[in-house]
């Protein structure tokens, strides 16, 4: 039996011939550049952040001069057939105010006939726009956690100091990690009609459907999956004619809810008391699976680390009372040099049975508010299942710092996540487990209200009585006295 179920936990099911996933900016660019250098009538980019003044090609191999906003203007020179749609959120626009030379850009790309770009204000209040896909010629798409911006290009390595890592005025930023999915065929389709569907809603436009008899796969992209179904799950709050979305929180829920032996997971926040509730029962139920959560030390931006840090310590600790055998664990990355490595993928993997790549973070604005977009698959054959396995193979190895054969070799004898990275983390680069500490009164009293992390547009302008981190939890236990003195206790 199938977890997927369209119109509930998931939009649709669509064929791929191909699917891959790119992990870290630096292979993502070099792959949507090949991409994007073979399209014949369309490239369509909808983002959350777009920034035409960075660089693509950062490893020597191409121009080390060329700019996204030289390459996009250069394209239609080389085919005139070409057209360039280009969809960002507009509140997040207002950051170009702080990036003259952005803004410049824009213009330079305004006055180009085949590039269109446009400002996407089709949501409601305090919503924003987070999807990150792009398709070209509506036979290839890419959807995952990487906008083509400042700040997200890195190598696996994940050096302390790297060249590349610097932003367009040439000072250095931190380590970064993602990861975003590329497929074809069908499933290409579905995300075309995603993004032609928020680019009719924010333009009036109808794109037409292309039809390419032959599909775009960038040369040197190399597929880890071959003839299979992809499920597309989308959230969008409702704004004037078009409803609400929630697939996105449906499959979290019933993805951790079927875990048999483990859960393996990378992702930006974890501020959901609903995800919070699925983890607990399944640890309450017999032979619980292992939960490994692999986030950033601290959120990114001061107002967020107050709202979303002291989240996730709180849910961490309504979890533990309900985990005697510790085996639900939040890890952080550490460079070389003991620098926190900034983990920005939304990932997860089930049993290496089931594989979710996309744009949702485990908090409550990608599962009520946002429009998000995630691709999952599940294994039906021993090759997927390989596939799968050997990609979390690949991301434990980049976190551990060590080699993917000591990663195989390890969970071959322990048959155990926790085992494998206990047995290989150490100093430098590696894994360090999550420190749990008290946050301030001010940042409890901002989390446990979901203040800056609210379910719903509603609740964005709800009182604050009303409102609490651990309403879903507390539903579990309705009736239960002691549910306050444990789920709600601070260490």
């Amino acid at each position: 039996m199938t977890l997927f179920e369209p119109g509930r936990n998931i939009w649709r099911m669509a064929q791929a011939d191909h699917a891959a996933v790119i992990v870290d900016a630096c292979d993502y660019y070099r792959v949507i550049r090949q991409a994007m250098l073979q399209a014949r009538k369309r490239i369509l980019i909808i983002g959350w952040d777009f920034d035409p003044r960075i660089k693509l090609d950062r490893t020597g191999d191409g121009n080390p001069e060329e700019t996204l906003g030289d390459f996009l203007l250069n394209l239609p020179k080389q085919n005139p057939e070409l057209e360039i749609l280009i969809l960002k959120w507009d509140l997040g626009a207002l950051k170009m105010l702080l990036r003259g030379s952005a803004i410049a850009w824009i213009a330079r790309l305004a006055w180009q006939k085949q590039v269109r770009f446009r400002l996407d204000h089709a949501h409601p209040t305090g919503c924003s726009h987070h999807q990150k896909i792009v398709v070209i010629d509506d036979c290839f798409a890419i959807c995952g956690g990487i906008d083509m911006t400042g700040d997200r290009w890195d190598r696996p390595v994940h050096a302390d100091h790297d060249p590349g890592r610097v932003r367009p005025n040439g000072s250095e930023y931190g380590p970064w990690h993602d990861a975003t999915m590329a497929v074809d065929g069908p499933a290409a389709g579905a995300l075309s009609e995603i993004a032609r569907d928020r680019w009719f809603r924010a333009t009036g436009e109808q794109l037409p459907i292309l039809d390419m008899p032959d599909c775009v796969w960038p040369e040197g992209l190399q597929p880890q999956f071959e003839n299979l179904k992809v499920a597309v799950a989308r959230n969008a709050a409702a704004y004037r004619e078009w409803p609400a979305v929630k697939e996105v929180e449906a499959l979290f829920v019933d993805m951790i809810e079927s875990a048999q032996r483990f859960i393996y997971a990378e992702n930006q926040y974890f501020t959901s008391p609903v995800v919070a509730a699925a983890i607990i029962r399944r640890l309450e139920r017999p032979d619980p699976p292992e939960i490994v959560l692999v986030q950033p030390l601290t959120a990114d931006g001061w107002l967020e680390q107050v709202a979303m840090d002291a989240a996730r310590i709180r849910l961490a600790q309504a979890i533990g009372r309900h985990d005697p055998d510790n085996r639900f664990r939040i890890f952080t990355p550490k460079t070389q040099q003991g620098q926190d490595i900034y983990v920005h993928a939304k990932l997860m993997i089930v049993d290496d049975q089931v594989l979710r790549v996309g744009s949702s973070n485990l908090n409550n604005r990608s599962l009520g508010l946002d429009s998000e977009c995630d691709l999952a698959l599940e294994a039906v054959d021993d090759a997927q299942r390989d596939g799968i396995a050997a990609l979390r193979t690949q991301l434990m190895a980049e976190h551990l710092g060590t080699e993917r054969e000591r990663v195989v070799d390890e969970f071959s004898r322990s048959g155990s996540l926790l085992a494998t990275i206990e047995a290989l983390r150490g100093p430098g680069h590696s894994l360090a487990l999550l420190p749990i500490e008290k946050p301030s009164d001010a940042a409890e009293f901002i989390a446990d209200r979901e203040l800056l992390d609210p379910k719903s547009p509603d609740l964005m302008f709800e009182g604050m009585t009303h409102r609490s981190l651990f309403s879903p939890i507390r539903e579990r236990w309705r009736g239960r006295r002691h549910f306050r003195r444990h789920a709600e206790a601070t260490v």
